[in-house]
């Protein structure tokens, strides 16, 4: 399915997270509170819907696999389109964010 516009900045974080590993739903919100040093505390009504969009699109697979308890943990794992799509968008936030970065610092005043 073709992608007509950006995606979000929650978008961007789930794939950027699930490039550094497949992990489950818990497991992100977790590790993006910790990578974020608590700036990013997503909830799970937030994370799902995100998640089942992302797998519609291609973006992201789902697997069952027994966790170290011995629990079945649904598992996401970024697909070839994702990383793609992750490669893309975080080019567009750098660009971005350097954009609004450069105008900060020409701001007047104490930073």
């Amino acid at each position: 399915m073709a992608r007509k516009k950006s995606i979000d900045h929650t978008e961007l974080l789930v794939l950027s997270l699930l490039s550094q590993q497949d992990m489950y739903g818990y497991q992100m919100i977790a590790e993006l509170e910790k990578q974020s040093n608590r700036t990013f505390a997503m909830k799970e009504g937030t994370l799902y819907p995100v998640l089942h969009m992302l797998e519609h699109e291609g973006a992201v697979s789902s697997y069952r696999a027994a966790a170290t308890a011995g629990k079945e943990r649904k598992y996401y794992h970024l697909t070839q389109v994702g990383l793609t799509l992750l490669q893309e968008e975080r080019a567009k936030w750098q660009a971005y964010s350097a954009a609004v970065n450069a105008v900060l610092q020409n701001a007047a005043g104490p930073a």
